[in-house]
């Protein structure tokens, strides 16, 4: 081994590390970044069959059936309306540095074509 050489494999040992250092933080966002968003969807969703299921008592009941479960998945209602029999509800959930926001839809079953109503 020449002297040129000498302590080349601790730099080489060092970038390595660094870069594995590098990939697991990026790897570790990401996955928090998809947890948020799972969060909030599963919040979204859930607050808006809670809304759909009140839609016929108001707006006001409703929404706050919705705001009720949301608080209850660890999100927060940013939107909320109720058209009819259809509650269209926003969730926002906080996880890590993420606070995504997503919207859901729920209202009664659509019979499909052909097919006897699932209500009678």
């Amino acid at each position: 081994m020449s002297g040129a050489d000498r302590g080349s494999a601790t730099v080489w040992a060092a970038m390595a590390a660094t870069v594995m250092c590098a990939v697991f933080a990026a790897v570790l966002a990401l996955g928090q970044a998809v947890a948020s968003r799972h969060l909030a969807g599963g919040a979204a969703d859930l607050a808006a069959l809670a809304a759909a299921d009140r839609a016929l008592w108001g707006t006001a009941d409703a929404c706050g059936a919705a705001a009720r479960v949301a608080r209850a998945q660890g999100a927060e209602v940013v939107r909320c309306t109720v058209r009819g029999e259809i509650a269209d509800v926003t969730a926002r959930a906080r996880f890590g540095p993420y606070t995504p926001e997503v919207r859901a839809r729920a209202g009664p079953p659509r019979a499909l074509p052909g097919l006897p109503s699932a209500v009678p």
